[in-house]
């Protein structure tokens, strides 16, 4: 059973930790996503048999926290990642970003990057509300948005889901992509070429947009938004040893 974390806002984030030797792992999942995937718990016992400290946790709002998906929003969510970073873990950590929780993973290292060892991005979604998510509604979307402050899009995961001009107007504050982005610690991005969700050019962008002497991008040719399959799960482990010093 997890346990649960009441951060500085009130929220309560359900998390499983494991002890073990540093630098630790956090895994951060993606938009509607939660900490039940596969790559969470493939990443958890990777960390296990290796006797590395690992955590997982759901946002508000995602799996087993508190909140509603529909009320939170990426300040929200990346103020849940920082609560857990700073609560649940001790000394450097390497930061595992699946999708959203790669724009995540970049946010808290903007904000804690003495406590960072390494960025693993997994088909990484930097700003993607502003980039693709909003410019790809159709223009009744886009005006129920603004006259219901709400909207529903549709999922190729499971049912539609709301996006609100909440959501909208608070990722603008957290764009990572429109300012200086530095990276002093090892970064490895990876991509797939199949991927429906994220296209590569986010990845590209991004490898050009980050400042650091190791920041490399692997493109693996087939897999898509998912990277689950074994090849794949491989591959972030090998990954995750690369930054870990």
């Amino acid at each position: 059973m997890p346990e649960m974390l009441t951060t500085p806002e009130g929220r309560r984030i359900a998390h499983v930790r494991v002890d073990g030797a540093g630098p630790g792992v956090v895994f951060l999942g993606g938009f509607r996503s939660d900490m039940e995937g596969t790559k969470a718990l493939w990443l958890e016992n990777w960390a296990r048999d290796r006797g590395r400290a690992f955590l997982r946790f759901d946002y508000s709002g995602h799996g087993q926290s508190s909140g509603r998906f529909e009320d939170g929003a990426i300040g929200d969510w990346a103020e849940d990642a920082l609560a857990a970073l700073d609560a649940l873990t001790e000394g450097p950590q390497v930061l595992v970003g699946s999708s959203m929780g790669g724009w995540i993973a970049l946010l808290c290292a903007r904000a804690r990057p003495g406590r960072v060892a390494g960025l693993v991005g997994i088909a990484a979604a930097p700003d993607f509300m502003e980039d693709s998510l909003l410019p790809g509604l159709s223009a009744e979307q886009r005006a129920e948005l603004e006259r219901e402050g709400r909207t529903l899009r549709p999922s190729d995961y499971g049912d539609p889901y709301v996006i609100t001009r909440r959501m909208v107007e608070d990722a603008r504050d957290h764009l990572v992509l429109r300012t200086a982005l530095l990276a002093p610690f090892p970064v490895r991005l990876l991509q797939g070429t199949a991927d429906a969700d994220v296209e590569r050019s986010v990845a590209l962008r991004l490898l050009d947009h980050l400042d650091g002497p190791d920041v490399r991008l692997t493109l693996v040719k087939g897999a898509d938004h998912r990277f689950s399959d074994p090849a794949c799960l491989a591959a972030i482990g090998r990954a995750v040893e690369e930054v870990s010093g």
